[in-house]
């Protein structure tokens, strides 16, 4: 068996803190451009600094996404970006523009270039064409199923790394190849900007009825014929290393702290159960499932890894979450008496139970009563 990164998104300096100590072997981050998540907060110089130093400090990778596909205005920017970034020592850059990978090889050729799934990569001659140019590792378009990606490690350098989404949300559109957003509101998708019109809810026009709009309706909240399931593949991590992955990633440049922590450690349990036992990994497949359910999520799918998909894959009575819990805020410090101090998110009240999630997997609860003595 292969050596199994676990790879967590972090939105900013606070989450990918988060995602270190919860249990994360890597990390990756966008910079304020040239990534495909405009609307995240994403990272500035300094807390980009900052971050690699923190994240190297207790052993952990952190990868640069640049997978734009890049206009020649774009060009002499992601020049000067790249060597910015030489300077600052991230560990890899995720591409998926042939022509940006070729300026990274030459401004910052010590730094790692991994192949974004933007880059469409379905099959190993592909792959063996990346490893020629110099590429390390390519993440697999999400299309592919765990056959595929055998097929693929079996024919590959051995020291060519994949790269597989695990859990997250999925694109409605092979590999991110979707121009929905481009056409209704001009933020294009490939430049990091997409609006997400996979989730509204669309009506139908008959062709000799123009100006008609018809609903398109499963129940009174009507039909969002786009509107993927989340992929979550917690159940299915001994089918995932069997097939040769040698990265997990998460899905999720945008998510919060607690969605961070939350997956981040209940994948870094499931895959650390599984090597010390299978058995073990069977065992607690329900602690699993409960644990991944304390963020927010969309019902679940297995997306392509057991073949195509069917009706089942898709939502098609509502775009919201499933909120199971509320982010209620982050310890910061505790005291020698055992009081916490919490930034606070959102409101809690008096009575309520409150779940403090440890990074090692372990929980406390407690409630408190109006005078502020607490219960167990």
């Amino acid at each position: 068996m292969r050596n199994t990164e676990l790879l967590i998104p972090a939105s900013s300096l606070e989450v990918l803190k988060t995602a270190v100590l919860y249990g994360a072997d890597a990390v990756y981050i966008g910079g304020e451009m040239y990534g495909l998540r405009a609307k995240a907060r994403n990272f500035s110089r300094e807390d980009m600094e900052a971050g690699v130093k923190f994240a190297h400090e207790n052993g952990v990778k952190v990868y640069v996404t640049a997978n734009i596909v890049a206009h020649n205005e774009d060009l002499e920017g992601i020049r000067e970006y790249f060597r910015e970034l030489k300077e600052i020592g991230p560990d890899a850059l995720i591409i998926s523009d042939p022509g940006v990978f070729m300026i990274a090889r030459e401004e910052c050729p010590d730094i790692e270039r991994h192949i974004s799934t933007q880059a469409n990569s379905t099959n190993y001659a592909t792959y063996n064409f990346w490893y020629a140019q110099g590429a390390s590792r390519v993440v697999a378009a999400r299309e592919l199923s765990l056959a595929e990606l055998s097929e693929i490690r079996a024919n590959i350098p051995e020291d060519m790394e994949i790269e597989a989404f695990v859990h997250g949300a999925m694109c409605i559109s092979h590999s991110g190849r979707c121009l929905l957003s481009n056409y209704f509101t001009g933020r294009n998708a490939n430049m990091g900007a997409c609006t997400h019109p996979c989730r509204w809810k669309y009506y139908v026009m008959e062709e000799s009825r123009p100006g008609e709009y018809l609903p398109v309706e499963e129940n009174e909240r009507g039909t969002y014929i786009f509107n993927s399931k989340d992929l979550c593949m917690i159940e299915h991590i001994p089918d995932l290393l069997e097939a040769g992955v040698d990265s997990l990633k998460i899905e999720g440049r945008m998510k919060t702290a607690l969605y961070v922590a939350a997956v981040t450690r209940t994948y870094r349990r499931a895959i650390d159960d599984y090597k010390t036992s299978p058995d073990l990994f069977e065992k607690n497949l329900d602690y699993y499932r409960e644990e991944i359910a304390k963020c927010t999520y969309r019902q679940f799918t297995t997306g392509f890894y057991y073949g195509k998909t069917d009706e089942n894959s898709q939502i098609y009575d509502a775009n919201t979450y499933i909120k199971e819990y509320t982010y209620i805020g982050i310890v910061q410090d505790i005291d020698e008496n055992g009081w916490c101090k919490i930034y606070q998110r959102n409101k809690f009240s008096v009575g309520e139970i409150i779940e403090v999630m440890l990074p090692d997997g372990s929980n406390k609860k407690s409630s408190s009563t109006c005078d502020g003595r607490r219960r167990p």
